[in-house]
């Protein structure tokens, strides 16, 4: 794994037996973003991600997805918090807590964060099993959970 930052940016890439990930993150951006990862739900999430939090984002995955999704969404978790906590650096100028409530279509999410780097999942989203498309809603936890751990997130 090769990682790259540049003022409040970062790039990250990685490669496994499974999965080979790039990932280019500013923080200060305009929500510029393209992302490929051949997981569909993933990638509408993802631009979403970027665009509604103003980030730009690239984010190129290949993976063994003929098997499962597993592995690639699990990997694009772990570049993706790698590169927030890289782009962080040493967090000055931060506020460490936040929080927000989001309404979409029939959900309502809360997110609290701690940007502690003592990273944790509490999640607590009752998702039956089942699948958006051809995305097994179980692997949303073991995104958020790549992420937190990697990203330095409570």
């Amino acid at each position: 794994m090769t990682e790259e930052a540049r003022g409040r940016s970062a790039e990250i890439n990685r490669t496994t037996g499974e999965t080979d990930i790039k990932v280019s993150l500013a923080i200060d951006g305009s929500g510029d973003v393209s992302i490929v990862t051949g997981v569909p739900f993933m990638d509408h999430m993802l631009t979403l991600f970027g665009v509604h939090g103003f980030f730009n984002l690239t984010i190129s995955a290949k993976g063994d997805t003929e098997v499962d999704y597993h592995h690639t969404v699990e990997d694009v978790g772990i570049c993706l918090g790698r590169a927030l906590a890289s782009a962080l650096g040493d967090k000055g100028g931060i506020r460490r807590y936040g929080m927000s409530y989001v309404p979409m279509d029939e959900t309502l999410v809360r997110a609290v964060v701690d940007i502690s780097n003592r990273p944790v999942l509490h999640y607590l989203a009752p998702v039956p099993d089942q699948k958006v498309g051809t995305f097994d809603t179980n692997l949303a936890k073991e995104f958020m959970r790549a992420f937190s751990q990697h990203g330095g997130l409570t």
